[in-house]
């Protein structure tokens, strides 16, 4: 039989348990408690906020690089488009959100990381009704960020076409908390044994990868990116199409996966590895089989617009 304990029984069990991968968390903010904590033991989701039972919130991650941190007001921006997109708002200012996060990075005393930032319907009950929930959650976490070496770069990564097929439009364009799909995608990456999963629509023009955006470089040096009918809008990617259009010709159209295997160049675009280079798809190498000149001047102009303008932490620059 198992027991019913009381309230400090019920803690102190629980604060014994385990914690894998805890030692990654630096620091986290629940809106309800108004604090920032660092013992990952007490970072808890309440099993009846609608963000954990129905997926009911929507999310960003935003990185921070030498204690800076990248985007962070387009990461803010989309987050609000995806929060205006079901209907949701966070319990405090879009102001008072910027300030927390920066404070919780300041926290986590590193000058590298991530933060993760959720808003949920918040807890109210296990219906589907949003009116349940009186009012919404906010949950912010910094975690360790480790940036990947000059030699992964250089090799480039191997795509594949997936068997999950694109998100429905309206749905693709917000960053909501239900990533089930985003999640086969990298299962089935493990199974193929291959990096990148391509998605496609349902007319087999390409949409994106589980967490990043693809484009192509035709043999004309053109850029090619994917339209955004079943795809989130890229921060990284907005970004680094800003910085290298003066350079590059850029235009926006679908593509079908006979131009990802006619390209000279596929490049992911995204907030953990910034862009790196595909070199090959379904096996067949792409181009020469390596990162290509417009990824490696990406990549510079990016590395360089974190340092110009990322938004520093207090105590971290």
């Amino acid at each position: 039989m198992i027991p019913c304990v009381d309230s400090a029984t019920y803690l102190q069990r629980m604060l014994s348990l385990p914690r894998p991968g805890g030692e990654n968390t630096l620091a986290f903010y629940e809106h309800r408690v108004g604090l920032i904590c660092t013992d990952v033991k007490l970072m808890l989701l309440p099993l009846d906020d609608h963000l954990a039972h129905r997926g009911d919130g929507v999310f960003e991650t935003v990185k921070y690089t030498g204690g800076r941190l990248y985007q962070l007001d387009a990461h803010l921006d989309r987050l609000k488009l995806s929060s205006q997109g079901i209907f949701l708002e966070p319990p405090c200012s879009w102001d008072e959100l910027r300030d927390i996060i920066i404070e919780v990075a300041a926290a986590g005393k590193e000058k590298d990381g991530q933060m993760r930032i959720l808003i949920g319907r918040g807890p109210g009950g296990f219906g589907i009704d949003p009116a349940e929930s009186p009012a919404s959650s906010l949950y912010v976490a910094a975690y360790r960020f480790v940036p990947k070496p000059e030699a992964w770069f250089a090799k480039g990564l191997k795509g594949f076409r997936t068997s999950i097929p694109a998100k429905q439009g309206y749905m693709a364009r917000i960053k909501n908390a239900n990533y089930l799909p985003n999640v086969l995608m990298t299962r089935e990456a493990k199974e193929r044994g291959a990096d990148i999963p391509f998605c496609f629509d349902d007319v087999n023009n390409l949409a994106e990868s589980a967490v990043a955006n693809l484009c192509i470089v035709e043999k004309n040096g053109t850029l090619v990116v994917p339209e955004f009918t079943n795809s989130l809008q890229g921060t990284t990617l907005l970004r680094g199409i800003e910085l290298v259009k003066s350079e590059v010709p850029v235009v926006f159209r679908t593509i079908p996966e006979a131009d990802i295997f006619a390209a000279q160049e596929v490049i992911l675009l995204g907030t953990g590895p910034d862009c790196v280079a595909i070199v090959s798809y379904e096996g067949r190498p792409i181009g020469s089989g390596k990162p290509g000149p417009v990824c490696d001047r990406l990549r510079r102009l990016i590395a360089d617009d974190i340092v110009a303008t990322g938004v520093p932490i207090r105590g971290l620059v």
